[in-house]
């Protein structure tokens, strides 16, 4: 846990590899990424901040070795949160919460202990991205989500608004400089 928190605090983390394609607007940042192995776990609410804590739980149990390997996996970023919305705001929605793997463990990853967890290997994807700063809640996300969607209707860009995917890089104790970020579908 300590090597883990140290990563988080003191040293850059592993991403997955993507290449940025030119876009119309300074308001958003069009990225493909390269095929990746994440480990997810999919959960139901209505209460986006607290489905992705108790999601960034379970997952976080896993990295600490409650896998088949009783191995400690390196913390990664960003945490993922793919959210397929209810049909009305009252109603749940789906949230599958993921953990990139890092690259040395892409090919061999330990498989969860948890049946909730699964490894997902994600093919190669296009996503239009809105990056913000500042601590994150359910109604920035929304805030930022239909920013995104406005951006894209106004360049006329073919995308898809659901599902859509809210993103953070940070730990819940950095302070300054934090970044999330919306991701949104080609």
């Amino acid at each position: 846990m300590l090597k883990a928190l140290g990563q988080v605090l003191f040293t850059g983390l592993q991403v997955p590899k993507y290449t940025t394609v030119e876009s119309k607007s300074k308001d958003y940042e069009i990225r493909t990424y390269e095929p990746s192995t994440w480990v997810s776990v999919t959960l139901k609410g209505t209460q986006g901040d607290a489905i992705m804590k108790e999601g960034f739980g379970r997952l976080f149990k896993y990295i600490q070795g409650d896998n088949d390997k009783k191995a400690k996996v390196d913390m990664t970023a960003p945490v993922t949160g793919r959210v397929e919305a209810g049909a009305d705001p009252a109603s749940e929605s789906t949230f599958t919460v993921s953990f990139f793997i890092p690259k040395e463990l892409q090919a061999d990853t330990p498989k969860p202990n948890n049946p909730d967890l699964v490894i997902e290997n994600r093919p190669e994807f296009t996503v239009f991205v809105r990056t913000y700063g500042g601590f994150t809640n359910d109604q920035t996300v929304q805030t930022e989500h239909l920013k995104l969607i406005e951006s894209l209707r106004k360049d006329e860009v073919t995308f898809r608004e659901e599902p859509y995917y809210r993103v953070g890089y940070d730990p819940p104790f950095k302070l300054a400089n934090r970044r999330n970020e919306i991701w949104l579908l080609q």
